[in-house]
């Protein structure tokens, strides 16, 4: 064992009961890889991807096919229809439930997921600034969208926090909007006003990684596979259900450009050209939040053996966390 992991392990309380966090890039290969730890370690998986929360829409994310959820129990997945919202606050309190709840009944948790601030609010603990939502100030922010485009209103944010700006996709008009509506109404960062705690848990965290071309290369494969299985069908069907184009779940990448197909405002050529623009920009943005020097992350390039070298790791981990005598 690596003399940083052995370094974590001695400052960690040690009845604090153990999760498995799977973290990575887009189409890395967490989710075959997580089902199949899920499954050597009588494990169950709570999702971290703040795209699959939604219901019907399935391509477009990657979503773990129904014969994928059937191997290994999934959480948080198909939670909310497109037009609800899931705050960061709402799926921190959810995920922690769920994980007591797994560990209740003697099953190791895996939380696993390409969001970075989903991950971290589970994993330190944060609290989110207290501020009460200002409806004058958000018909104002929303106006400014409207009128200079989403993108006007991220890059203002990049102007005022660059740190949070980085962290938010310029597409998402909800939480751009909300930053800003922190900043405006407290005078302070909003970057600077989450606060973490310890963590509830022993972590054992694994990151994949892939070389960059290969992780391109996989991201070009899945947006063809996702346009040839019905991505353009499946919006489609959300809008004729009465969903709106500019609900801030479809400006999800794929969808966004998929609604402009279909729209007749690009073609399918220049959709598949945008998101993989976008999905690169987005896997910038997720190495941001993991590094690979961080020392409480145990690093793994993904070849056809990593799920038994990781196996390996994860059972060396649990020999030194006594936590099934405590549930």
């Amino acid at each position: 064992m690596p003399a940083h992991t052995s370094s974590i392990l001695k400052m960690l309380p040690a009845n604090l009961p153990p999760l498995v966090v799977i973290i990575g890039p887009t189409a890395v290969g967490k989710t075959e890889l997580s089902i199949q730890l899920a499954e050597k370690f009588n494990g169950e998986i709570v999702s971290a991807d703040s795209r699959l929360f939604y219901r019907g829409l399935d391509i477009g994310t990657a979503k773990p096919t129904a014969s994928e959820r059937a191997r290994v129990p999934h959480h948080l997945i198909d939670v909310a229809n497109p037009d609800e919202t899931w705050s960061l606050a709402l799926f921190q309190q959810k995920a922690n439930e769920i994980i007591a709840e797994i560990l209740s009944r003697r099953k190791l948790p895996f939380l696993v997921g390409g969001t970075g601030q989903y991950i971290r609010a589970v994993t330190e603990g944060w609290t989110p600034p207290e501020v009460q939502p200002d409806p004058r100030l958000r018909a104002v922010l929303e106006a400014l969208a409207a009128q200079n485009s989403v993108f006007w209103l991220h890059a203002r944010l990049q102007i005022i926090d660059p740190v949070a700006a980085d962290n938010i996709d310029a597409r998402n008009v909800r939480r751009t909007i909300r930053a800003l509506e922190v900043i405006f109404s407290t005078g302070r960062l909003f970057s600077a006003q989450r606060t973490a705690t310890s963590s509830n848990y022993q972590q054992i965290n694994i990151g994949l990684i892939r070389p960059r071309p290969e992780l391109y290369e996989r991201i070009d494969q899945r947006i063809e596979f996702m346009f040839q299985n019905g991505l353009l069908e499946e919006v489609q069907k959300l809008l004729s259900l009465g969903y709106s184009p500019e609900l801030p779940s479809l400006s999800a990448i794929g969808y966004r450009e998929a609604i402009g197909v279909l729209l007749g405002r690009i073609t399918l050529d220049e959709a598949k050209t945008l998101i993989k623009r976008s999905t690169r920009i987005y896997v910038r943005r997720q190495a941001n939040w993991f590094r690979e020097n961080d020392p409480q992350i145990k690093w793994f390039m993904m070849t056809a053996g990593t799920d038994l070298t990781a196996g390996k790791y994860i059972q060396s981990r649990l020999e030194n966390i006594d936590w099934k005598g405590q549930l």
